[in-house]
Order: structure tokens, then C-alpha cells, then sequence
């Protein structure tokens, strides 16, 4: 084997593998599709294993293609990285960025602080992708993502904008109907609204200042992948709903929403910027994070210490 590592077919194939398809990276690329098979094919007879299992309907990595998958996304980025530091020491930033965030937060206030970077920054493509699922950062090729959460032990980087609070909120009409809850053990005879993509598992989780902490199940009348799907059952006052401040916000300053139980707190998750581990980024990049930073730190629900909670 030579010494010197096939660094080209190692980028080809972070492409493919991030794209699902050799025509997709070939077109990303933009080199032929002939290259882009060439250089697998390359790459296997060196390593002398599969990299990708294909059939004539699918595509999906091989055990050994698996295992390589971090380290030659890495080698991609890094290369990317170069050209981009070289290129952007000209006076404008130049070059896409692709951006993940979940799905509500991403139309409700990411698509809207948006517009002002793209007029200070003409040549900077945005490519965003939004879902509630977790996206895995490396593998999928993105150069930052947004997430909502108090975030796992993990390689990226991650940086925290602020709190956010999560609040147990009813419409009006439910609490005429149903009565105002004051400890969560009366929650056991209400009915849950429920955002599904959460690590709390059934039961909803509270702490008091002074009587400690405090779980309860409450049963569920309707279960979503998306919390914003919960906003019409919510004002229309069939059940109640533990929603993050940045969905329920304009709802509790119209009035339709209310909080209930505020002395019992949900302990509050947190919005980041991750990235990455373990590469340079573009400048075009870092501009976008602290413009984002300084964005959402001026957030009416954002609590952080220039903003903090309201009593």
C-alpha cells in the first residue's frame, strides 16, 4: 500500500455516504459520475473490504464504511475549511452553509433572523434542513445546528445562547372547564397535549422552591412529533401542554394561554449552537454563530443574564 493515503477518494466517499447516492455527490462535487465510482472502487481495492452495500434500489454503508465514515468526513471538512479560509480572505464572505434545527423553532424564529445576515452577506448560500429528529451532524455534512435541549455528553461543540423556560399552559376555557391545577399530583385527572421527541420519559417533571421535587403521569388526549401541532388543541382548550416560552409566548401575551402552577417549575432546557468536533471552522461560519448568538440573546423569552426570568 502506498504511504501516501488516497485523500481525494476519502472526501468522494464522505460525499457519497452524505448524500446516499454516487450521482447526488458527483453532483455536489461537480465531477462525473464515472469519477465518483472510480474512486469507491479505488478506495475498496485498497482497503481490500466493501465500503457500501448497493442494490438496485438502495444504498447503505457496510460495517468497514461505518467505521471510516468520521474520519473521512473530517478529511472532506477539512479540506473545505482550507479553501474556504483562502478564499475568504477577500473582503466578502463567500460560500454555503448548512444549517439544522428542529422544526418549530426553525420556522417560527430561525427563518425569521435570517433575512438581515443574508443582506449583510450576499454571497453566502444558506442551506437549512428542519426536523425534530436528531440530526447526526458529522455524517450528514453540517456546519452547524440548533438544538433544543439539555444536550448529551457528545464530540461536538457546542455553545450555549440561553434558558429556556419550559411552562405548563392551558387555554382559559380548559381551566373554566376542567379547574386550575395548583400541585402535580392533581394533574393525574387532566388531560396532556404531549410532544413526544423528550428524554423525560411519561411522567412530567416538577420542582418546587420549597416542597422539592415532584413527578406525575398525566394521561394523554394527544401525542405529536412536532410541538407546534399542539397550539390548536391548546387554545381551543382540550388539554393542557408543557411548551417550551419561545412556542407559548405570543399565546400568554394575547391571553390564550395562560400558566398554571407557576411555583412549580419544569427544569429548563437550554438553546445551543453545536458544531463539529475537531476542525476549523470557515470564517463565513463563525460570522453566522455570533450573529445568531447576538440575535437570540435579545429574544423576548431567552433568559439568560442580561435577560433573566420573569417572576
Amino acid at each position: 500500500m502506498s504511504k501516501l493515503p488516497d485523500l481525494e477518494a476519502w472526501a468522494i466517499f464522505a460525499k457519497v455516504a452524505e448524500t446516499g447516492s454516487f450521482a447526488k455527490a458527483a453532483a455536489d462535487l461537480a465531477i462525473s459520475q464515472p469519477t465518483v465510482s472510480k474512486a469507491i472502487t479505488r478506495l475498496e481495492g485498497r482497503l481490500k473490504t466493501t465500503l457500501f452495500h448497493r442494490t438496485s434500489r438502495r444504498m447503505s454503508l457496510s460495517a468497514s464504511g461505518e467505521a471510516s465514515l468520521e474520519r473521512a468526513a473530517r478529511i472532506l471538512a477539512e479540506g473545505e475549511a482550507v479553501e474556504a479560509e483562502v478564499t475568504e480572505q477577500s473582503k466578502h464572505l463567500r460560500g454555503t452553509i448548512r444549517i439544522a434545527a428542529p422544526m418549530s423553532f426553525g420556522i417560527t424564529h430561525l427563518g425569521p433572523a435570517l433575512p438581515a445576515f443574508m443582506a449583510q452577506h450576499p454571497e453566502v448560500v444558506l442551506d437549512l434542513h428542519f426536523s425534530d429528529e436528531l440530526i447526526d451532524v458529522v455524517a450528514q455534512g453540517f456546519d452547524v445546528a440548533l438544538r433544543i435541549s439539555a444536550l448529551p455528553d457528545s464530540s461536538l461543540l457546542a455553545r450555549r445562547l440561553c434558558a429556556v423556560r419550559i411552562l405548563l399552559v392551558g387555554a382559559p376555557a380548559y381551566f373554566e372547564a376542567h379547574g386550575r391545577p395548583t400541585h402535580p399530583r392533581e394533574l393525574a385527572s387532566h388531560r396532556a397535549l404531549r410532544y413526544v421527541h423528550t428524554r423525560v420519559g411519561e411522567a412530567w417533571r416538577f420542582r418546587h422552591a420549597r416542597r422539592g421535587e415532584f413527578a406525575q403521569v398525566v394521561p394523554a388526549a394527544l401525542r405529536v412529533n412536532n410541538a407546534e401541532a399542539l397550539a390548536p388543541a391548546l387554545r381551543a382548550g382540550m388539554g393542557l401542554a408543557l411548551q417550551p416560552e419561545f412556542l407559548a409566548w405570543e399565546d400568554l401575551q394575547s391571553g390564550a394561554l395562560e400558566e398554571a402552577m407557576p411555583d412549580w417549575q419544569v427544569p429548563p432546557i437550554a438553546l445551543h449552537i453545536v458544531t463539529p468536533p475537531g476542525r476549523d471552522r470557515p470564517a463565513r461560519v463563525q460570522v453566522l454563530i455570533e450573529y445568531l448568538a447576538a440575535y437570540f440573546a435579545r429574544a423576548p423569552w431567552a433568559v439568560n443574564p442580561e435577560r433573566p426570568s420573569r417572576a
